[in-house]
């Protein structure tokens, strides 16, 4: 059964206090980026973090006096974990998720923090799901499904109508699809109030499942040959219902590598002191490096905030190098005394800052009489840096970029 507008006005509905109106805001940085009237969407404000609330909330909020004695149970290794765990709390209802293994130790803490009992089992979300079925049979719970169940999508249609109340003439609005929830409830909600609206769903290269059984016309499981950072929407094999829906109402599905997906993340948390996680933010990567909406009204959809934080320190370290304001050098040197002040005395006449220093004698790599210096560098920009590797190479500096 597929799910329907009135479905998604039911949803709203009942959201009551616990599901807030994320805000919607105007960019003037990342209008000048795009060459477009930039919006962004807040759902990383929402409780947990992340949309996935709203989908949980509804499905559990309507299961039956019965149906709630049995409690839930789902798998899930991250936001539909936490989303889950919540609502359940909140309607004061068993619920177990099973994670896998490798898991990320913050999001498990997280979702236990809300009430689950969590299990951990597998290595990945197929074996997690697959043990959250044997539970389900068991015990008689009720699975709740990440996407591909018409009261989750129904639910998170409701973005759409935010979207549409904030901002009645939008014309294009762009949304991760994973699995195909988010993209499948918005574009129902968006095409019944305004058809003109162009709906784009933005996946990554590694996992381009919905991309291509949209383009085949028939559901294909690919992508995981790569890692990507964008785990959130790593789903090999998209919905059965989210499918059909979104082959018929979507506008398009257009990809994004990691590259362009940390970019904007970096200039996210600097421009505009939002930290949004990988998943959250490949609407607005796709925005940003292809620039396809020039002078119209575009809505980037910023579904989630929960980011490992170890990641967070990769993103901030390669958002500044791929700007050029963060370089890295391996630099040979006679190992003598006073060589090393030649370099850094090149260093402060291109008034570049060192951040950090590693002196090296002893590899292998390095030989006898030498020493290698790997240097981090911070520079204002591509112009500084470009200046400060001409000053080493009119000098003779042996010296390679890491950067």
């Amino acid at each position: 059964m597929n799910p329907t507008y009135d479905e998604i006005l039911k949803a709203n509905a009942l959201r009551g206090n616990v599901i807030r109106k994320t805000p919607l805001i105007h960019s003037p940085t990342f209008s000048d980026l795009t060459n477009s009237e930039i919006y962004l969407k807040e759902e990383f404000r929402q409780k947990t973090g992340s949309f996935k609330i709203r989908g949980a909330y509804y499905k559990i909020k309507s299961l039956s006096e019965e149906e709630k004695k049995h409690g839930v149970v789902a798998a899930s290794a991250g936001n539909h974990a936490q989303g889950v765990a919540l609502a359940s709390s909140l309607e004061n209802i068993s619920c177990t998720i099973v994670m896998p293994k490798n898991a990320s130790p913050a999001k498990v803490a997280a979702t236990r923090g809300y009430g689950a009992n969590v299990i951990l089992e597998g290595m990945n979300y197929d074996e997690s799901y697959f043990k959250a079925k044997e539970i389900a049979k068991e015990t008689g719970a009720t699975i709740v499904q990440a996407f591909d169940d018409p009261q989750i999508i129904a639910a998170q249609g409701v973005i759409g109508l935010e979207i549409l109340e904030d901002l009645p003439d939008v014309e294009e609005i762009y949304l991760p699809i994973g699995g195909g929830g988010l993209a499948a409830g918005t574009v129902i909600a968006i095409k019944e109030k305004n058809p003109n609206v162009k709906v784009i769903g933005v996946q990554s290269k590694s996992f381009p499942s919905m991309y291509e059984s949209v383009k085949q016309n028939e559901r294909r499981s690919t992508g995981g040959g790569d890692r990507t950072i964008a785990d959130g929407i790593s789903v090999k094999m998209p919905g059965e219902i989210t499918f059909e829906i979104i082959k018929n109402l979507i506008d398009e599905i257009v990809l994004v590598d990691d590259d362009e997906i940390t970019k904007a993340m970096f200039l996210l948390m600097e421009r505009m002191k939002f930290v949004v996680e990988p998943a959250g933010a490949v609407g607005l990567a796709y925005l940003i490096s292809k620039k396809p909406s020039p002078g119209k009204k575009v809505v980037a959809v910023l579904a989630g905030g929960n980011v490992d934080m170890y990641l967070l320190g990769q993103i901030v370290d390669k958002g500044l190098a791929a700007m050029s304001r963060l370089l890295k050098l391996s630099v040979l040197l006679p190992d003598r005394p006073g060589a090393f002040k030649e370099i850094v005395d090149i260093i402060t006449l291109a008034n570049a800052n060192i951040v950090e220093v590693v002196h090296d004698r002893l590899s292998s790599d390095v030989s006898a009489g030498s020493a290698s210096v790997t240097l981090n560098l911070e520079t204002q920009g591509k112009e500084q840096a470009e200046s400060l590797i001409k000053s080493l190479q009119a000098k003779n500096v042996q010296f390679k970029l890491l950067t």
